[in-house]
């Protein structure tokens, strides 16, 4: 996952000092040196490192730090803050234009990056806040780049401009500005042609469509796993064509993060969203402060709360809570569990945004490998019901010993994974119907699984 390799270390550095009653100025140097070697193995800009340190030295050796009665969390939040102020300090969303005036956002990155899936995702976003954008195919040279596009929009439900690759892209440009404007769409995401490395030629036709349409923001797409050459990449193009923010993909599979940490710094450009996955929930907004509490290992609650607030149906909440203030769940209701938990990013997502789990399972007695051994128990849970009647899932009562033979065959299991699944299901409704405190009764009001989907 997204850090793990520089949140492992910052964490062991951070229990160190936490052990300390007091700390001598040569405690915070010792620590702050395991510091700058950790970013830099993360592959954070030299110089960027170099001014972090200097900046969060100059504040920990301080009186309020060393009389501090607890040093180590005082430096703690001392780099917290540094990482925050480091990677941008507030958030900034792609300025729109208001009503149905049109606002022309141009992507741009090397080929490979994944610029014109994020250009349909980040369609998608808008359209989800009740905006009505149109991508616009003008990459004509890779192969099958339109028809990428197309596919790719029609999983947003967003309509896709292409004129086939017979046309220079600045005319399709233009053309799709027009087709906005008799259309009503207030949104026009334009995908460019990337290249395998910054060229004269690319450059120009970047700022030939700049020139010929009115471009409102210029949206860098780069690779985070390609660390310090990601930098690079967004200092060129900053340089050459002007950018105004930056979307960070693959994120999910950086284990060292130097990009999220030096792009900022290097370029004085914002990162916008974040690539953490292939489904469009998986493109996140960036905050630096939850970022920066991520890499800490101090947890993600608000993105875990907005993620579980945007795929839970309200309607399905409210009637799973009836079920289970009244122990009336059945399999159906297990498996609209599972599909929220994997619309959510699976269970490594969820945990990585739990406070004390850190993104690398940092909680006392927990072992990283346990969430892939939780991810396989829930597809192993899901075929198992899968392989229920329509009757046996809402009525599991009647499983009997014949039943769970035949569902076992079915789901390629041994039968005592299904009765192992049968009994914890029937203890868990057993549990339910002890905790009527916790299912909304009158100690609490609204009931403390209110709004989950379990």
């Amino acid at each position: 996952m997204a850090f793990d390799s520089l949140s492992d270390k910052l964490q062991n550095i951070f229990k160190n000092l936490r052990g300390k009653g007091r700390l001598s100025e040569a405690d915070v140097k010792a620590a702050l040196k395991e510091v700058k070697m950790a970013l830099l193995e993360a592959d954070v800009n030299f110089k960027v490192v170099k001014q972090f340190i200097k900046s969060v030295e100059e504040r920990a050796i301080g009186q309020d730090v060393m009389t501090s009665l607890t040093p180590g969390q005082m430096v703690i939040k001392i780099v917290n803050e540094e990482m925050v102020s480091l990677m941008g300090s507030t958030t900034t969303e792609i300025p729109l234009k208001s009503g149905n005036e049109i606002t022309v956002i141009m992507m741009v990155g090397l080929q490979g990056a994944g610029k014109t899936t994020t250009a349909a995702k980040l369609a998608g976003k808008f359209k989800s806040k009740g905006k009505k954008p149109l991508l616009t195919a003008c990459d004509i040279y890779r192969p099958a780049a339109v028809e990428q596009l197309k596919v790719n929009g029609e999983k947003q439900g967003v309509e896709v401009f292409s004129m086939g690759t017979g046309n220079s892209p600045i005319d399709i440009a233009k053309a799709s500005i027009s087709h906005a404007k008799n259309n009503n769409f207030n949104i026009v995401i334009l995908d460019t042609a990337g290249r395998l490395h910054i060229d004269e030629d690319m450059m120009e036709e970047l700022i030939n469509i700049k020139g010929a349409v009115n471009v409102d923001q210029t949206v860098l797409v780069v690779d985070s796993m390609t660390g310090q050459d990601a930098v690079n990449v967004a200092g060129s193009f900053n340089e050459k064509i002007g950018i105004d923010g930056v979307i960070l993909t693959k994120l999910d599979g950086d284990t060292r993060g130097g990009a999220a940490l030096s792009i900022k710094a290097v370029t004085g450009k914002p990162i916008l969203y974040v690539g953490m996955g292939e489904k469009l929930s998986d493109l996140e907004q960036f905050y630096p402060d939850r970022m920066a509490s991520r890499i800490l290992g101090m947890g993600d609650v608000l993105t875990l709360i907005e993620k579980a607030e945007a795929q839970i149906d309200q309607e399905k909440a409210k009637q799973m809570e009836q079920k289970l203030k009244k122990a009336e769940f059945d399999f159906n209701d297990f498996l609209d569990y599972m599909s929220q938990i994997k619309n959510m990013g699976g269970i490594g997502s969820i945990l990585n945004m739990l406070p004390g789990m850190g993104l690398s399972g940092q909680m006392k007695g927990f072992d990283a490998s346990m969430t892939d051994d939780a991810e396989a128990n829930l597809k192993k849970t899901e075929s198992i019901i899968y392989s229920m009647t329509a009757k046996e899932r809402s009525n599991p009562d009647i499983l009997n010993p014949s039943r769970k033979n035949r569902i076992a065959k079915g789901a390629g299991v041994d039968i005592s994974e299904v009765n192992k699944l049968v009994k914890q299901f029937d203890q868990m409704k057993k549990m339910m119907k002890q905790m009527p405190g916790l299912m909304g009764g009158k100690r609490g009001k609204r009931g403390m699984f209110k709004g989950l989907p379990f």
